[in-house]
Order: C-alpha cells, then sequence, then structure tokens
C-alpha cells in the first residue's frame, strides 16, 4: 500500500470534485463533525481557574486527535496491501484535502477585486481572513487574500498531504484534528489562551516542517525568482508573529515582488506587524491573479513531487 499513492489520488479527486454541496447537504464534512465534537467539550470544560482549563484543554486535544486517528487506523489496517487499498485510501483521505476550496474562496475575491467592485471583494475576503473588511482598501484586500493563500497552502493543503504521505489515513486524519482543533481554541484572548494553549502549541510543532516546505515550493514555482524567493523567506520569515505562516507568506511575497503582512486592523485593534519583503510595493488587483497562477504550478509540483515517491517506492 502506498500512502504517496493515497495522496495522490486523494488530491486528483478534490481536483476534480472538490467536496460536492449535496455532499455536504446530507453529511456534513469530517472537519465539521470533529468541530462538533470540539465544541461540546469546549463548552463542557473550560471554565475555572487556569490550572484547570490548560489540563482539560490538553485533555481535550487528547480525545479529538484520537477521536480521529483511532478510527483511520482500523480502516487502515483492514485495507488491502495492495492498489486497492491504495485507491481506497485516495477515497477516504479526499475530503481532508482542500485544494479545489482554497483557489475558489481566493478567487472570489480575485474576480471582483480585478474590475474594481471593492464591495464585492471585501464580502468575499472577509470569507477568508479575520480582520475588518470595511478598513481595507484595494491594496489591503490584495495583501489580505494573498497571505491567507499563502497561509493556508501550507496547513491546509501542504501539511496534510505530507502528514498523510507519512503515515497514510491516521496522518492526515490526526493532522486535521490538530489544526480544527488550533482554528476554533487556539486563540489568545481571554477565554481561550489557557483551554487552547496546547492545542495551539502542538499545531506550531506539526506545521514547523511543512510550513518550510510550502515556502520552498513557492520559491521553486516562481521559476527564475527561486533564489530570491528562498533569501527573502529565510531573512524575513523569523519576524512574523506566527512561528510558520511567514515562511509561505514571506516565499509568495518574494515570488510576487510585493509586500505582505505589515500592519492590520482587527475590530477596534491595530496590529503593528513587521513587513515580508518590505521594500517591495503594495499588492495591485493583478498580483492576486498572479498568486493564483503561482499557487497553481505550486500544487502542480507537489503532484510531481508525490509521483516521485510512488516511483521510487515501485524502484525499491
Amino acid at each position: 500500500m502506498s500512502f504517496a499513492l493515497m495522496m495522490l489520488g486523494g488530491m486528483a479527486l478534490d481536483l476534480l470534485l472538490g467536496w460536492p454541496g449535496w455532499l455536504y447537504a446530507r453529511i456534513g464534512h469530517p472537519v465539521t463533525w470533529l468541530g462538533h465534537a470540539i465544541t461540546a467539550l469546549e463548552r463542557r470544560w473550560n471554565h475555572g481557574a487556569r490550572p484547570r482549563r490548560l489540563a482539560l484543554g490538553a485533555l481535550a486535544v487528547a480525545l479529538i486527535v484520537a477521536l480521529a486517528v483511532l478510527p483511520a487506523l482500523a480502516i487502515q489496517s483492514a485495507l488491502p496491501d495492495s492498489l486497492a487499498g491504495s485507491l481506497i485510501g485516495a477515497a477516504l483521505a479526499w475530503p481532508l484535502i482542500a485544494m479545489r476550496a482554497m483557489h475558489a474562496h481566493v478567487a472570489a475575491v480575485a474576480t471582483p477585486l480585478a474590475r474594481g467592485d471593492l464591495a464585492a471583494a471585501r464580502a468575499a475576503v472577509a470569507m477568508i481572513v479575520g480582520r475588518d473588511p470595511a478598513q481595507l482598501d484595494a491594496a489591503g484586500i490584495a495583501r489580505a487574500a494573498t497571505e491567507s493563500l499563502a497561509e493556508n497552502t501550507s496547513d491546509g493543503i501542504i501539511a496534510p498531504l505530507f502528514w498523510g504521505a507519512i503515515a497514510g489515513l491516521p496522518g492526515i486524519a490526526g493532522y486535521k484534528a490538530i489544526n480544527t482543533l488550533d482554528s476554533m481554541i487556539g486563540h489568545r484572548n481571554e477565554r481561550f489562551e489557557a483551554f487552547g494553549k496546547a492545542a495551539a502549541r502542538l499545531d506550531d510543532v506539526v506545521n514547523w516542517l511543512p510550513a518550510r516546505l510550502t515556502g520552498a515550493l513557492f520559491a521553486i514555482a516562481s521559476g527564475r525568482h527561486a533564489l530570491r524567493g528562498l533569501r527573502v523567506m529565510w531573512r524575513d520569515a523569523p519576524k512574523h508573529r506566527s512561528p510558520n505562516a511567514g515562511w509561505p507568506e514571506g516565499a509568495m511575497a518574494a515570488a510576487l515582488n510585493i509586500r505582505l503582512s505589515g500592519p492590520r486592523v482587527y475590530g477596534t485593534r491595530v496590529a503593528k506587524e513587521p513587513w515580508l519583503n518590505g521594500s517591495a510595493p503594495d499588492p495591485a488587483a493583478g498580483d492576486l491573479t498572479r498568486a493564483l497562477r503561482l499557487y497553481r504550478r505550486s500544487m502542480a509540483l507537489c503532484a510531481l513531487a508525490l509521483a516521485a515517491m510512488i516511483l521510487l517506492r515501485c524502484a525499491a
């Protein structure tokens, strides 16, 4: 059974089908199933003194990860060690790869932005970022969407594929559980800082290498700008508030010759973040379209890397 073939097959199914609306309406999505369980635990356990919240938050992480990994491990153990088993695994991995959805969400911003419809572009970008869209001009919209594309390529696509290629269905399921926990409870605010601490730290760990691989992938996909991308990524990524997000964002900023990160508004709070590739200009509407092209090339390179892993396994 080839884990790389599982992931490549999952990519192909996602590219062809996405996650169909009729299927979502009938059964939801594996991530929403995890979300319901996380919400239930958080409501029941996230109260009391800080030590209690820290302990129960860590226990919640362990339970949710087990809830994802153990069924995946049982299913994978029951699959035949053959091409058929790999293809069944691909179908099961498919809903955990968000390649097509990521492109669709960012394209929904790029299309109205390109025609100057800022109201529609703000409404679309509000679906993928947390900052106040009313405060964003055209450059701010392009910057927010480009940053979201870069960061979510890492934690929504490359990281699950990475862990899936290493450990198969338990790897991709476990990663998605950790990432969903972080997105729901891993926030630095009064409600979640203690309860979500374990989730946030574990997410940092499992995304450490995939984030850097994503940055390298963006740099390579930029072609003649590859060395610039690697150089800017290496120089600027450590400045980012996140230990991981700066790597794909820095590489994308360099590949497109734009600046990313920098100050942004969240409600009434202004976050004074440092710039990535700060000597370059702000992104324009056309740069978001270029970012999507870079994303598509990067996904093609990722598929080629998985195919190479399959060939190497066959040759061994």
